[in-house]
């Protein structure tokens, strides 16, 4: 395997484990050193709920679709195809699951939303992988197509049924949910006795344990799964040569072909998962619109995640706090300020000692600007808090990332035969 991984031009397997995006001496690091700072922003405000069982819950329910269509976007780029179209996808998603969903059951919802992902996904591959056409160009007319597809669909099945519109879907029956009897009202009622770290840890397990969607729990064994069939597997190693070095992958006698349809094909599954979510969890219908960019920024937390499935989860998580805050009330969105403020203060150390001046910089300047804003505002205008996450989370991945490195080969045309 070794040799193999060199004459593809991937690392050998000791420096492939170190560079796979999965170190967990590092996580636990980042797990620890992020519920401290959470509880002592909560400690300092004296915003109790921001570590709630609820507020956690309520963040894992908007993270969950953006690490879906993150997840998507990392097995297409893996395989050297950039996927735009992710929030297309998502749409399909939303509309194939609601659509089988309130007519024969929640989980064929679910299975026919993946393959209406799945679909669009069907569309890139053809037009990228066998015609060439230009990723980006691909990626925004699946968008707009699907669009355009749904509207017209609704008019012809919603319109006519009770409880729909030709915007909206009847209603679907819930997926249901997994709750551990006795672990969960533990962690409940300990999370309510607001003690320094404990209690904070308590709201975190507790929203694992309490009332958590089954579509959460699938999307959390998804993400397990990708690390180890990308890095840990045969399958992965060539599936990420395509990406990286398509011709040297061709002469060991990779299917380049396939293996980028079959990488597209399940980033498009996996979006379509993202939007069945919406249309399933999130609310129990289908509405137009529902995606709400949210494909978009799954293709952000990729590339803030470096292309590497933990990171993908810490961009989609970041996102999912900050905008679950706003649904919570305005002191929750000022402990953010602080929040943001001591977390960008980290980020400016961190960027110095790494003798990147200019970033550690404006990341001094950001986390003054967010203490400064929690000091000194006393009440937040309702437009700025609907704002605020994506300030919020634009700040930190723009400041906080590393030295992205994306697949060699991604985007760039492959012909068959071209190494020859």
């Amino acid at each position: 395997m070794a040799a193999t991984a060199s004459a593809l031009g991937q690392p050998e397997a000791g420096h492939a484990r170190r560079k796979s995006g999965f170190d967990w001496h590092r996580t636990l690091y980042y797990v620890l050193g992020g519920l401290v700072l959470f509880s002592l922003v909560r400690t300092l405000t004296g915003t109790n709920d921001i570590t709630s069982v609820g507020q956690v819950a309520a963040a894992i329910s908007v993270a969950v679709p953006i690490l879906l269509a993150g997840l998507g976007g990392l097995w297409s780029e893996r395989a050297g195809v950039i996927n735009l179209g992710l929030e297309g996808m998502m749409i399909f998603g939303t509309w194939f699951g609601a659509w089988a969903g309130y007519q024969w059951g929640p989980w064929t919802g679910v299975v026919v939303g993946l393959l209406g992902g799945a679909l669009g996904a069907l569309l890139h591959a053809i037009a990228t992988v066998t015609f060439g056409v230009n990723h980006i160009v691909s990626g925004v007319a699946i968008n707009i197509l699907a669009l355009g597809a749904t509207r017209f669909l609704s008019k012809l099945t919603f319109g006519a049924e009770e409880g729909g519109s030709t915007t909206q879907s009847p209603q679907v029956d819930p997926l249901g949910s997994l709750t551990v009897p006795g672990l969960s009202d533990w962690l409940v009622s300990l999370n309510g006795k607001h003690w320094f770290l404990i209690s904070d840890l308590a709201g975190f397990l507790g929203a694992l344990t309490t009332r958590l969607s089954w579509l959460s729990v699938l999307a959390i064994v998804l993400l397990v799964a990708t690390y180890f069939i990308l890095w840990r597997s045969a399958f992965g190693l060539r599936l990420r040569s395509c990406g990286e070095n398509p011709i040297a992958a061709e002469s060991l006698g990779v299917n380049v072909y396939l293996y980028k349809y079959v990488a597209v094909l399940i980033s498009g599954a996996l979006a379509g998962l993202g939007g069945v979510f919406l249309s399933e969890v999130a609310a129990p219908f289908y509405r137009e619109g529902q995606t709400v960019g949210l494909g978009y920024i799954g293709l952000a937390a990729m590339i803030f995640g470096n292309w590497r499935p933990v990171g993908v989860a810490m961009g989609a998580l970041l996102f999912g706090f900050t905008g679950s805050l706003k649904e919570r009330g305005a002191e929750n969105v000022m402990a953010m300020f602080l929040l943001l403020g001591i977390l960008l203060a980290v980020v400016a150390v961190w960027q110095f000692t790494r003798k990147k001046y200019l970033q550690s910089g404006l990341a001094a300047l950001a986390a003054l600007a967010g203490v400064l804003t929690y000091l000194t505002v006393d009440e937040v205008p309702r437009q700025f808090i609907g704002a605020a996450p994506y300030i919020a989370t634009l700040l930190v991945l723009a400041l906080a990332a590393q030295n992205l490195r994306m697949p060699k080969a991604n985007g760039k045309p492959y012909r068959k035969g071209q190494g020859k």
